[in-house]
């Protein structure tokens, strides 16, 4: 077992630290980004996925990575932004030995990283992880943790829709309103449920057979379609993405119909100008890292010792925090993520400022 390569290059990522590790005997490929810790720690999780190159796997540890330190500004916590990527296909390779291999390579940052769950991995992973680091949050209720992260995920994406409605027709409710649910996954089928309940239409699809069947047994109600690309050029009010990333391209945004873009998937700019293409278009794009921190909360919340009703109440502020990014972006003339990255930099460089100030 061994770091087979690490580099500390701000001048080329931005990142503090990047950490290749290798555990030849497991099977474990991992690389864990820190983008900063001026707020704290690192936070972030650990995506299991079968990139297609080290390439591949690095350009998505390094954008996750970042924007977990903007989303942690963002959502108030005094942590810093970090993510980690195992390469393989976790259907074949995830064993006991290759996670508590990881789970080495985090203790050996000695705190300067907590990982969490994310694609392709679970509560009962971190429960193994945390065999060999103290480092680990989204643990099961029976070690002290949270459990299903994907519960306050899916209930600040709706704080955060609910803003943008208001923002758009004036009433902060999705009641009579049509929404396209991409990805009916471990959050999607969350996010369904609230909207239901509090009055919207839904209409979904997912790649997974298995996540249809789900919907169609417990919502019936809800409309499905063959495809992300029907769904994106159907008649929908808001659109949320729920899976993973890149989203809105420039073959979804000019298509979209939709008048409100808030979902729960990662890094859903596909490139730098998607968000002004959107803007131009008059759709209102929630920033990502802003109404999918529900999540985020929650695994933070067990750092101080997890109590569900104070980190729910923190994930509900989520709705204040977007109607403060969609009003600044009214005053400063940009669109709502150049707002939200605005003020996540200001937090990162203020707070993080008072680390000069030595104890002793």
């Amino acid at each position: 077992m061994g770091v087979f390569a690490s580099t500390e290059d701000p001048g080329t990522t931005g990142h503090e630290q990047v950490v290749f590790c290798q555990d030849k005997q497991s099977g474990l490929k991992a690389i864990i980004g820190i983008y900063s810790t001026a707020l704290g720690p690192a936070l972030g999780g650990t995506r299991f996925y079968p990139y297609a190159s080290e390439e591949e796997a690095l350009a998505d540890v390094l954008d996750l990575s970042r924007g977990m330190a903007y989303k942690n500004a963002l959502a108030g916590l005094d942590l810093g932004g970090g993510k980690a990527v195992i390469w393989g296909d976790p259907e074949q390779i995830k064993s006991e030995p290759l996670l508590r291999a990881y789970g080495r390579f985090v203790e050996s940052l000695a705190g300067r990283y907590y990982t969490a769950c994310d694609v392709g991995t679970y509560v009962a992973d971190m429960d193994v992880i945390a065999r060999e680091t103290r480092y680990v949050t989204g643990r099961s209720v029976e070690h002290g943790g949270a459990g299903d992260s994907s519960i306050l995920t899916a209930w600040g994406v709706f704080q955060g829709m609910r803003a943008a409605a208001e923002h758009v027709w004036g009433a902060p409710t999705l009641s009579g309103r049509r929404v396209g649910v991409a990805g009916l996954g471990k959050v999607g089928k969350y996010l369904t449920a609230h909207l239901l309940e509090d009055g919207a239409e839904v209409v979904a699809t997912d790649v997974n057979p298995k996540a249809l069947e789900w919907v169609r047994a417990t919502h019936p109600q809800v409309e499905l379609v063959d495809d992300t690309a029907a769904l994106v050029a159907s008649d929908i009010d808001v659109y949320a993405p729920c899976a993973l990333g890149g989203a809105l391209n420039d073959d979804t945004v000019p298509v979209l119909r939709a008048k409100v873009v808030a979902g729960a998937a990662n890094n859903q700019l596909a490139h730098p100008g998607i968000e002004k293409v959107l803007a131009d278009r008059g759709i209102l794009y929630a920033p990502d890292y802003v109404v999918n921190a529900g999540g985020v909360i929650q695994v933070a919340d067990e750092i101080e010792g997890f109590n569900f009703e104070r980190a729910k109440l923190r994930a509900t502020r989520i709705y204040n925090t977007t109607r403060e990014i969609l009003r600044l972006a009214d005053d400063e003339g940009v669109p709502p993520a150049v707002a939200a990255d605005r003020l996540a930099e200001r937090r990162m460089a203020e707070v993080g400022r008072l680390r000069t100030i030595h104890l002793r």
